[in-house]
């Protein structure tokens, strides 16, 4: 891989964490502005499709849970797709591992996103950490 290649997928991993950090701890409007390209694509079947829809689901999971906490626990980007995985905490310690893919444009915006959320269970049959 030559070097441009990589600064790219490092630049895409970094401006992903950032997106989904600064939209989830409440600024998703600065999100979009900042880190989103031309179209705003959303597989996540909750969520509406565009920007606007992710502004509005993200403002108000800020308004509704502000105490909520997320930890970035690894990133791996390929070609033009980043891939997150997230421990989350929300009120009444709930935790969750989130998996969340990101694709970017030639610019380097977030123009599209898919995940799966999976709530950490009491119990487990290993001692390992789902994150």
């Amino acid at each position: 891989m030559n070097e441009n290649n990589q600064h790219k997928l490092d630049s895409n991993k970094k401006n992903a964490i950032a997106f989904y950090r600064m939209a989830y701890l409440g600024d998703p409007s600065t999100a979009i502005a900042k880190y989103v390209g031309a179209e705003y694509i959303q597989h996540n079947p909750v969520v509406a499709d565009g920007k606007q829809a992710f502004i509005d689901y993200f403002s108000e999971m800020g308004r509704d849970y502000p105490e909520k906490e997320i930890e970035f626990v690894r990133a791996v980007a390929e070609g033009d797709l980043v891939a997150l995985h997230t421990h989350q905490t929300w009120p009444g310690n709930d935790q969750y591992v989130t998996m969340d893919f990101f694709r970017f444009d030639e610019q380097g915006k977030v123009v599209e996103h898919w995940d799966s959320i999976q709530k950490v269970p009491d119990e487990s049959m290993n001692d390992n950490k789902m994150y």
